[in-house]
């Protein structure tokens, strides 16, 4: 089986068998597994071989690469502010003056550190073995699961989607997701992907096909090759001959329409080609929003709420919402709009929840973020675009929203489920929203989404790379006056201490490079009170992207006082590859009021190649995910009946191990497919 295959089914605990006879030695090998890992084979012990023990160890990564203080932490604390600093210029000096990174560079002023034989306490983690057979099956339920989502996904599963179409010669037969459509058109360049499209989505499909083989971000100014030419034109004419010209939509785009059919140099095929050229380069727009806009501007909200609802559906209605309320002259208009914005699209109305439960009428600049290929982009409010916000809405209409909501939310998953019962550790995992800008790997969790910090443990960061010079890992702590303080290669020489020790800029690092952090908590709370969280970020100090490069990032649970090795794989809570098309990431945070871990995992697009030098207080909007929304909300919704006994349940949510009937259903936190498939169950609304 393909590796690409057998690492999305580690993510999910799962180890795949390839040998068809039992092992002489299962017994010693899951001894060792539980040795060398701490992981506890739960299922399929018998299938369990040798061979194993070497994949677990690239997964987790035994073997990582020396940070540049090879005794961190404690001879990190030994050595003076003058020394730290001497030693790192030394090394820059080596690296950066000579354009020498063909060694891994190390301290010359550190003394030799003894460590210890391993003797910390640390989590189970559990496992399941399968047959090939089995796990072909699991993979085929995972990518059916992923193609119903309507929301894009990351990276890993659309590479992983992908080598599946490859590899089984899977025939697509539903993909609700017009993004996944697109991208799949022009992955693979067949016409049978354009049936889950229509013509105005084309635009769509330009732009991206316009930054993916151009690099460029700009539709208008378009210089395709003929080939992709050719290749959109036969998408346009597929489209008029399957009937799927939805010609009131295109007038959205109609000026952008215009410039691609000049680019093309297209010429209609058919009639109806014949008037679509024609309504696009003419000075009509019949397009609903044309007649919504002329509604507001009249200021009749009913009618422009009708005009929309009718020509586009609730979903329009619920996309605008801030910008048709902002616009009601009274409780009367305001009642209106919500009696006419339930929908039968859940992922929708949960995205909205988040956006209105935390709402503050905005007094300062904004900020706003969305996913674009596969990268978080942020955008700031300017000063213009501040005085002349027209779509402001109050603190009690947001509340008016939420309440509407959540009821609507109870409608559509009502009793999709049986019995369920609920662990109570699901209140801290959050649902996969919006994860499109995200990586995958083993232990990665939703964004938003909290693990509490044990007492006695202290928070390991890690990152780890190859054929690439120059990667850092930086901490930025957020003051609760939303200042920041950086801590990174710039400034750690100077501030090193039992509450924060860093491991050293390691630059020489093409064929290997780690840097570190120890999170005391305790002692950090103390010694910087007026923090209130940790962001840990990654960046490529060296000009690349993490896509052309290995790189590796994660955290372990240490103990306060640890022993063994500075990267303990039996220790490693996630272990995650940077693979995004990007030169910044947003790791993970720590809470430090709460003890919590939270997760982050977004690629933001950005070529800042120095983490102190942007804004991450914005980021704190996705630390109260979890209260608004979470896993036991969203089951407790779907529920038939919530039961307090795990024998009485048909459905088990929990990510301990736990003794259900052969047909009941476990679904945990990293059974992303799963929830994804249950948030796309759509109801059915009538109004």
């Amino acid at each position: 089986m393909k590796a690409i295959f057998k690492n999305y089914l580690f993510n999910h605990n799962i180890l795949v068998s390839e040998n068809t006879e039992k092992s002489e030695y299962a017994f010693e090998t899951r001894f060792a597994i539980a040795k060398l890992f701490n992981i506890e084979i739960t299922s399929g012990q018998d299938m369990v071989s040798e061979d194993m023990i070497r994949y677990i160890a690239v997964r987790l990564g035994q073997h990582v690469p020396e940070p540049f203080y090879r005794g961190f932490p404690e001879s990190v604390r030994t050595l003076a502010p003058h020394q730290l600093f001497f030693d790192q210029l030394l090394h820059y000096m080596k690296t950066y003056g000579t354009d020498s990174f063909s060694e891994a560079g190390h301290s010359v002023i550190e003394d030799c550190t003894e460590r210890s034989v391993f003797d910390e306490t640390c989590e189970v983690k559990e496992f399941v073995v399968v047959s090939e057979e089995e796990a072909v099956e699991k993979i085929a339920e995972y990518i059916e699961s992923l193609l119903a989502g309507t929301r894009p996904v990351n990276l890993d599963q659309y590479d992983f989607i992908c080598e599946y179409i490859r590899e089984y010669n899977y025939q697509v037969k539903k993909c609700a997701s017009k993004n996944m459509a697109i991208k799949l058109l022009l992955e693979f360049r067949k016409a049978q992907y354009a049936e889950f499209i229509a013509m105005s989505d084309v635009i769509k499909l330009v732009d991206e096909l316009n930054y993916r083989e151009y690099g460029n971000h700009n539709i208008r100014k378009l210089n395709l090759k003929n080939q992709d030419r050719k290749f959109v034109t036969d998408i346009i004419n597929h489209l008029f001959h399957t009937g799927n010209c939805d010609l009131r939509n295109c007038y959205e785009k109609k000026a952008v329409w215009s410039g691609l059919l000049h680019h093309i140099h297209y010429k209609p095929v058919n009639e109806v080609s014949a008037q679509f050229v024609q309504c696009m380069r003419g000075d009509e727009n019949g397009s609903v929003y044309s007649k919504f806009e002329k509604a507001l501007a009249a200021q009749d909200i009913r009618e422009a709420v009708i005009a929309l609802k009718k020509g586009k559906g609730s979903g329009a209605v619920l996309r605008n919402l801030n910008y048709i309320l902002s616009r009601c002259e009274s409780e009367e208009d305001i009642q209106f709009v919500i009696n006419h914005m339930e929908s039968a699209n859940g992922i929708v109305l949960l995205q909205l929840l988040m956006e209105y439960a935390n709402h503050k009428a905005d007094a300062e600049k904004r900020i706003f973020t969305f996913a674009r290929h596969n990268r978080m982009v942020v955008h700031m409010e300017t000063a213009d675009e501040m005085s002349r916000r027209k779509s402001a809405i109050s603190e009690k209409t947001a509340a008016l929203l939420c309440k509407a909501i959540r009821a609507n939310l109870k409608k559509i998953y009502a009793g999709k489920l049986g019995k369920v019962y609920i662990d109570p550790a699901m209140k801290q995992i959050a649902l996969p929203i919006q994860e499109s800008a995200s990586s995958g790997g083993f232990g990665v969790l939703p964004r938003g989404s909290r693990l509490h910090i044990e007492e006695g443990k202290k928070v390991r960061a890690f990152t780890y790379w190859e054929q690439v010079n120059d990667i850092d890992l930086s901490v930025i702590g957020i003051r609760s006056d939303g200042s920041q303080m950086e801590f990174s290669w710039r400034s750690m020489w100077s501030c090193q201490s039992d509450a924060i020790v860093y491991s050293g800029d390691e630059t020489s690092g093409y064929h290997g490079g780690s840097e570190y952090f120890d999170i005391d908590i305790e002692k950090f709370r103390k010694m910087y009170p007026q923090i209130t969280y940790l962001i840990f970020c990654d960046n490529v100090f060296s000009g690349q992207k993490f896509n052309t490069c290995i790189c590796r990032a994660g955290y372990m649970l240490r103990d306060i006082k640890d022993s063994g090795e500075v990267y303990e794989p039996k220790t490693v809570k996630t272990s995650f590859t940077v693979n995004c098309d990007s030169r910044f990431a947003y790791l993970f945070a720590i809470d430090l009021a709460a003890n919590d871990f939270i997760w982050l995992n977004a690629a933001r697009e950005s070529s800042v190649n120095v983490a102190g030098t942007t804004r991450l207080g914005f980021l704190t909007k996705y630390f109260d995910v979890t209260s608004v929304m979470n896993m036991s909300d969203f089951f407790s919704m779907l529920a038939g009946k919530v039961v307090e006994k795990i024998e009485d349940a048909d459905v088990v949510v929990t990510d301990q191990q736990v003794n259900a009937g052969e047909n009941v259903e476990i679904i945990r936190s990293c059974d992303t497919e799963r929830v994804i498939a249950l948030m796309n169950a759509s109801g059915v609304i009538t109004n």
